[in-house]
């Protein structure tokens, strides 16, 4: 019935989370569970036999959410 590939599960995965993410009111959850989100895209770049353009992107995504939430857990 469901003939979907490992690959596309962790694609439709990590969209459900990014989409998660942009539902939360504290902007530190959201960078937690949009740098989830981001991490599942950067594996499934991988998957789809190295897809630079969703490494790239999610990778840099991941690497702005890092820095805010060390920088907000640093001060606090």
């Amino acid at each position: 019935m469901f003939d979907i590939s490992l690959t596309e599960w962790i694609g439709y995965l990590a969209s459900l989370v990014l989409m998660i993410s942009f539902l939360m009111k504290n902007i530190n959850t959201l960078r937690i569970i949009n740098s989830i989100g981001a991490l599942l895209f950067v594996i499934y770049g991988f998957m789809l036999a190295i897809s630079w353009p969703i490494i790239i992107s999610n990778t840099f995504i991941l690497g702005v959410n890092s820095y805010y939430l060390t920088k907000h857990f640093r001060t606090n």
